[in-house]
């Protein structure tokens, strides 16, 4: 007989990033497209200094934090909120 393996689900999240040292339109360019490399990252908006992420709840601020360095810059807070459905 098999061994039981538990389902492992996934619940949708989105994570609030303020980001140091971006100063114009290439800066959020080079973040948008560096965050678009993460594995379980659907979508991000990305402004000056901040960034916001959906994911599938698989993606850690340590994973973030190291896309955003690799272009230069840096992750100086993050907040993480659950998405919720609206209400009908």
């Amino acid at each position: 007989m098999g061994k039981l393996i538990t389902p492992y689900y996934t619940c949708p999240m989105v994570t609030t990033a303020k980001i140091t040292g971006m100063a114009s339109a290439h800066c959020v360019r080079a973040v948008f497209t560096a965050l678009g490399g993460v594995p379980g990252i659907s979508a991000a908006d990305v402004s000056l200094g901040t960034a916001v992420i959906d994911h599938d709840g698989t993606v850690t601020r340590a994973a973030i934090a190291e896309a955003v360095a690799i272009v230069g810059y840096n992750v100086a807070s993050t907040s993480d909120s659950r998405r919720s459905l609206p209400v009908v």
